[in-house]
């Protein structure tokens, strides 16, 4: 199979040809392509709770119902999504994770699409504002025992925890992760500077989106921000839709963390759904914008989770100039896909071919033409 574009990285009309799903080659065509298709690596979303109207935060009477999100995200250019289990009772994660593992089972297109678990709790800040909207009473200390149970149910298929490393066990269980071949990120923490030193020292290697699930007002110094900013082997995911962090923090976040600083969707079930009044199994009642923002019915100002997708995120960065297209590209699929999967490479020779050929207007807004995942076409406007 061939597919042509121009590419993603310097707007050069080319041509990738693939089969057996690995890419045999990418050459410059001769071809006049109009310029606004543009080709790349499909995106990488290692964040999402729900989309189109389905949680995987909730049981669901046929697994297969989960089934739809793989397919809605394919025609954003998501490839590749972990879905994420945030803080609930232990049987009840459990459960969760089992579905998805019958999900996988039954379901080709979510197989391919899922490549990991993120399990963002239960091991988190217990105190309101790092909390978020993790339900208090199943907030406990890391247990490593709960987490081997989980990973056999997930028959090894969990890739990445967030915790806090404000515990006291926290140093030892980030190193048995590690040694376990676990992503380890912080995220809705308070945690000291020494902390969030040790715990890198361990082995954390990401911020989960930095600069949210936090308190809304902070102490001038120290704070957590400024320690996960100050740690180079910190990466940082962060949610760029307009909403969760102003544009001058997206600017100083790109300066410090550079190449690895990436996109995360953080995607709630109404993500995709139309504008109105709904009600959460967590946040309760709440209200989509037309411009995408979710909050409390109750107070606008307090926001009830994402809306967005990945794609929406990329085009948020070109439209508002905080960055060109290749970095925005890049911060949602090759940086993250090199960071849960080391062995991986996108858009190279002899790599798997995950593509997405895209239509950008003017204005910098994304349009997905078509989504190749493991060399087959998953979805075509």
């Amino acid at each position: 199979m061939k597919i042509q574009g121009n590419s993603y990285r310097d707007g050069l009309a080319i041509e990738i040809s693939f089969s057996e799903g690995i890419i045999d080659s990418i050459s410059e065509t001769q071809n006049l392509l109009e310029q606004d298709l543009i080709l790349g690596p499909g995106f990488t979303d290692i964040q999402v709770n729900g989309y189109g109207g389905i949680d995987y935060n909730e049981i669901q009477s046929d697994p297969m119902n989960l089934a739809e999100i793989s397919r809605l995200l394919y025609k954003e250019g998501v490839t590749t999504h972990f879905p994420t289990i945030i803080t609930n009772d232990p049987e009840q994660i459990s459960q969760l994770i089992l579905q998805i593992v019958s999900l996988r089972k039954s379901d080709e297109f979510s197989r391919m699409s899922i490549e990991g678990l993120h399990i963002e709790g239960p091991f988190i800040s217990p105190i309101d504002g790092p909390r978020g909207a993790h339900p208090k009473e199943f907030v406990r200390a890391p247990d490593w025992s709960l987490v081997q149970k989980w990973q056999n149910e997930s028959k090894g298929l969990i890739k990445m925890i967030t915790l806090s490393p404000e515990w006291e066990n926290t140093v030892p269980f980030i190193e048995r992760c590690i040694d376990h071949g676990i992503l380890v990120s912080i995220g809705h923490t308070n945690a000291t500077h020494q902390q969030i030193l040790d715990a890198v020292n361990a082995g954390a290697s990401l911020s989960t989106h930095l600069g949210n699930g936090a308190h809304p007002i902070l102490a001038r110094h120290p704070n957590y921000i400024w320690s996960q900013l100050s740690q180079d082997e910190l990466g940082a995911s962060i949610i760029a839709d307009g909403f969760h962090l102003p544009a001058e923090v997206i600017q100083v976040f790109q300066k410090v963390k550079k190449e690895n600083l990436m996109l995360v969707s953080d995607s709630v079930s109404l993500s995709g759904m139309p504008a109105g009044d709904y009600t959460l199994h967590i946040g309760g009642e709440v209200t989509l914008t037309p411009e995408g923002k979710l909050h409390l019915k109750s107070n606008p100002s307090i926001l009830a989770g994402s809306a967005s997708n990945i794609r929406s995120g990329v085009s948020f960065l070109i439209k508002n100039k905080l960055a060109a297209l290749t970095e925005a590209w890049e911060m949602a699929s090759v940086r993250p896909e090199k960071l849960v999967n080391p062995g991986h490479r996108l858009f190279k020779e002899g790599s798997i071919a995950d593509l997405i050929l895209c239509r950008k207007d003017e204005n910098g807004e994304l349009e997905v033409l078509k989504t190749i995942k493991h060399g087959r076409e998953v979805f075509s406007a």
